[in-house]
C-alpha cells in the first residue's frame, strides 16, 4: 500500500506539486529564522561576553551596585592576590583584570593648545604580558584600520570612526582628562598607536584602548582594577558550569556585611540578557506556532480543493468495497508523505541558506549607529543541529493536520448516490 501511495504521488503532481511547495517554502522560512535567531543571541552572548561581563565577573559588592556608572571609586584593591586565588582554585578558567573609564579626550594643536574635545569611554586591558588572553578576547590585530598595534607604555588605540571625528590619526598625541580613585583631577598624555573598528557602534563611536598599567598609574588604580573577568577556554559560555563557580566563590568570599568584599556573578545575571535570552526562545515557539497554523490552513484548503477533484475517484473507492476509515488512513498517509519530502527539501535549502548567512552576514550597521548596546554590527545565523530538525516540526504537523481537517469530507459521501454520480 505504501508503495502504491509513493507512485501515485510521484505519477500524479496535481495532488503533490503545490502542498510540496508550501510545505517547502513553510520549512525553509522556519529554518533560516530560527538559524538566523540562534546566531543573533550567540553573536549578542559572545560580545558581551568579550567586551562587558566575561562568562563571569568579580568585582565587590558596591560597584556591582552601581557598574553602570564605572564606578572606580568603588574597586577592587590587591589584585594581584584577588587573580592568583581565582587561579589557585578555578585553574580551568582564564582570568583578566579590566578597568573601565570614562573622560574627555583633548588633542593639542602644533603649539600644545586645544585643538578638539570629545567625550570618551575607555578600556584598559593587559596588551603587554606575554600570557595575556586580551588580544584573543578582543581581537585586537583583526580590528586594526591604521598605524599599529601598541608596543610600548603610553601608547593606546583609538576608534576608527572617533578618530575621525577628531580629526587625528596615528602618531598624534593625545591627553586623556578623567578622574582618579580617590576623585582628583587625572590628566595624562597617550600617544596614538593607530586607529581600530571592533564593529560595535558603541564602541566605534568613542571608544579607546589602553595597557591597563598606564590608566592604573594615571587615576591612581595601583594593584587595583574595576573588574576581574573569568573566561571558560573554549570561549563557549556554560551556564550551568558559570552557575557553579559562581557559587562556590560567594560562599567562600562573599561577606554580606562588607560592601567592599568581593562577588562573582554569571553573563546572564550581569548583563540582563537571560530576559532576552528567554524572550527569543519563547518567540521561536510562537514562530514554529504560527508557521504550522498558517500552513495547516493553506493545506486544508489545498485537500478540499484536491478532494474535490478527486471526487470521482473516492467513489469508486468506496464503491468496490473500501471503507470510508480506510480511505482517511491513506489520505493521512499520504499527507505524511508529503510532509516529510517537503520538510527534506525546505531544510535542505533554508540550512543552505543560513551557512551563506553564518559565513558572510548582513551589515546592520546604519541601524546600530545610536545604539549602545555591546552588539556586532554585522548580524550572522548559526547553522545548529537544530537547524536540520525544526523544519521537520512544522513541516509535516501541518501536512498531516491540514489532511486530517479536509478528508472529514469522506464521512459526508453517501453511499447510495455513488451509482448516479458514475452514471453522469
Amino acid at each position: 500500500m505504501i508503495k502504491f501511495l509513493i507512485k501515485g504521488l510521484l505519477r500524479d503532481r496535481s495532488r503533490s506539486l503545490f502542498p510540496v511547495l508550501t510545505v517547502s517554502s513553510g520549512v525553509f522560512l522556519a529554518v533560516v529564522l530560527y538559524s538566523f535567531m540562534n546566531g543573533v543571541i550567540a553573536d549578542m552572548i559572545n560580545s558581551t561576553a568579550r567586551y562587558q561581563t566575561g562568562h563571569v565577573k568579580v568585582m565587590t559588592q558596591a560597584y556591582a551596585e552601581e557598574s553602570n556608572q564605572m564606578p572606580n571609586d568603588l574597586a577592587l584593591t590587591g589584585i594581584n592576590e584577588i587573580t592568583q586565588t581565582l587561579k589557585d582554585n578555578y585553574p580551568d578558567m582564564i582570568w583578566t583584570a579590566r578597568i573601565k573609564f570614562g573622560g574627555l579626550l583633548d588633542i593639542p594643536d602644533e603649539k600644545g593648545e586645544t585643538k578638539d574635545q570629545g567625550p570618551v569611554t575607555g578600556l584598559a586591558v593587559d596588551l603587554f604580558s606575554p600570557s595575556s588572553p586580551e588580544w584573543d578576547l578582543l581581537r585586537i590585530e583583526k580590528s586594526i584600520i591604521r598605524g599599529r598595534i601598541p608596543v610600548e607604555r603610553g601608547e593606546i588605540l583609538i576608534g576608527d570612526e572617533f578618530a575621525g571625528k577628531l580629526d587625528i590619526a596615528p602618531g598624534d598625541t593625545a591627553t586623556l582628562i578623567s578622574s582618579t580613585m580617590f576623585g582628583s583631577m587625572a590628566i595624562y598624555n597617550f600617544k596614538i598607536a593607530g586607529t581600530v573598528r571592533f564593529g560595535i557602534s558603541a564602541m566605534d563611536r568613542g571608544a579607546i584602548l589602553a595597557d591597563i598599567a598606564d590608566i592604573q598609574e594615571a587615576l591612581d588604580m595601583q594593584d587595583t582594577a574595576g573588574e576581574l573577568l573569568g573566561y571558560f577556554p573554549d570561549n563557549i559560555y556554560n551556564d550551568e558550569k558559570a552557575a557553579e563557580i559562581a557559587a562556590s566563590f560567594n560562599r567562600q568570599f562573599k561577606d554580606p556585611d562588607d560592601r567592599f568584599s568581593p562577588i562573582m556573578r554569571t553573563l546572564p545575571v550581569e548583563s540582563g540578557l537571560s530576559d532576552y535570552i528567554a524572550m527569543i526562545d519563547s518567540m521561536g515557539v510562537i514562530i514554529v506556532s504560527i508557521f504550522i497554523a498558517a500552513m495547516s490552513i493553506v493545506l486544508w484548503n489545498s485537500g478540499l480543493m484536491g478532494s474535490l477533484r478527486r471526487y470521482g475517484e473516492i467513489g469508486v473507492r468506496l464503491a468496490v468495497g473500501e471503507n470510508k476509515t480506510h480511505i482517511y488512513k491513506t489520505l493521512i498517509l499520504e499527507s505524511l508523505f508529503i510532509g516529510i519530502f517537503g520538510s527534506v527539501i525546505g531544510t535542505a535549502a533554508g540550512t543552505g541558506v543560513s551557512y551563506l548567512m553564518q559565513i558572510y552576514g548582513i551589515d546592520y550597521g546604519y541601524l546600530m549607529k545610536n545604539s549602545s548596546m555591546m552588539i556586532s554590527n554585522v548580524y550572522r545565523a548559526k547553522v545548529s543541529t537544530g537547524s536540520f530538525f525544526i523544519g521537520f516540526i512544522p513541516g509535516i504537523v501541518s501536512t498531516v493536520l491540514g489532511a486530517s481537517i479536509a478528508g472529514t469530507g469522506i464521512y459526508r459521501r453517501q453511499t447510495a448516490s455513488l451509482f448516479k454520480e458514475l452514471e453522469v
